[in-house]
């Protein structure tokens, strides 16, 4: 089978392996589609990072080390399962593509999302959506009801980051809640809809591309360019001076974190979903006079992906496949995948690939 194999920054080769075994313990799944994300993206343009090499050795719990298939924002539709599964022939299914060792001090505490040996598909090994098929545990696995578009169910897995962070906000209500995202990514465009799904209804980003910002427009009450506007003055002038309650940062930047923390009100909530590029400095001189509380996230954990597929087929997020801005073949996956969002990022939200001759 074909599938796309990370060997070192700027190699990511297309090559024919052989179809994983699905072992007594494993089902197997036919991918349908894989999105391409920003971890991808870093590692395509600085890797091996958190893939397993040859200096940091294979990772604890897959055993793997590169080269390995990427993609972990998979659907597809099972070929085969063991009798035991809960699984059929033939069914959708989305991944939770985590490894976790279920023993550590987080993972018993049920924060499998801070497991000391956390894994993803795709990035540790075990196999990637990038590929016509993978070999999977159960638990692993999902059901999707018939008739569902995978395309869009693709984006379950990014929506489950977001939901993550918004559920962990512990708003009794955000009807009427002004919330600032910094950030109109892949992320930031998630957390839009999540956020909406929750019912907040007074929703702001800030967005540098023009192009994001036209696609939120209709999304958010405002779409706010940086370059142009004050975002923090923005921010109180909309709120009658208070500024925004909640900031949920899907950026990472120095910059973003002190306009963050600017916009926000006195006992204001910050929620940091990125992870930064560089080390970043807390402006305390803004954050202690207002007594701000910051909050970092990391993923998900299986309350969060199990609400999110569940929210996703009840269409609790209406338009969210808008957010998918090309579909390839995974032939072209480098050329108009990893340098596309290389090259063009403002083009993008997110990407889907297929090993499928459909295209």
């Amino acid at each position: 089978m074909r599938t796309a194999r990370f060997y070192a920054a700027g190699d990511v080769r297309v090559e024919d392996v052989e179809v994983p075994d699905a072992a007594d313990d494993k089902v197997l799944v036919e991918v349908e589609w894989c999105g391409i994300c920003g971890s991808d993206l870093n590692e395509y343009i600085q890797g091996p990072m958190a893939i397993p090499s040859p200096v940091t050795g294979p990772h604890h719990l897959t055993g793997d080390i590169l080269p390995v298939s990427l993609g972990h924002e998979l659907t597809g539709w099972v070929l085969r399962a063991p009798s035991d599964s809960g699984f059929a022939v033939g069914q959708p299914v989305v991944i939770d593509p985590r490894f976790y060792c279920s023993s550590c001090a987080a993972c018993t505490h049920t924060a499998t999302n801070c497991c000391s040996k956390l894994g993803f598909l795709g990035l540790s090994g075990g196999g990637g959506g990038l590929s016509e098929k993978i070999a999977l545990p159960p638990a692993m696995l999902h059901a999707l009801p018939e008739g569902t578009p995978l395309d869009a169910a693709s984006l379950i897995e990014p929506l489950a980051v977001a939901w993550h962070a918004v559920r962990r906000a512990n708003a009794s209500t955000l009807s009427g809640v002004p919330i600032l995202v910094i950030g109109g990514g892949p992320i930031g465009v998630a957390t839009v809809f999540v956020l909406k799904a929750w019912g907040a209804d007074r929703i702001y980003v800030s967005e540098l591309a023009e192009r994001r910002r036209e696609f939120l427009a209709g999304i958010v009450d405002e779409a706010i360019d940086p370059t142009a506007t004050d975002v923090a003055a923005r921010c109180r002038h909309v709120t009658g001076g208070d500024g925004v309650s909640i900031v949920f940062d899907c950026a990472g930047s120095q910059r973003g974190l002190e306009v963050g923390c600017a916009s926000l009100r006195f006992h204001g909530l910050y929620m940091n979903l990125s992870i930064p590029k560089a080390p970043l400095a807390l402006p305390l001189h803004v954050f202690t006079p207002k007594e701000l509380t910051y909050k970092s996230m990391l993923a998900y954990d299986e309350t969060d992906f199990r609400e999110t597929v569940a929210a996703f087929t009840k269409g609790k997020f209406a338009g969210v496949e808008r957010m998918i801005t090309a579909r390839i073949s995974l032939d072209d996956v480098v050329g108009d995948g990893f340098n596309a969002l290389l090259h063009t990022p403002d083009a993008h939200i997110k990407i889907l690939v297929t090993a499928k001759p459909q295209l």
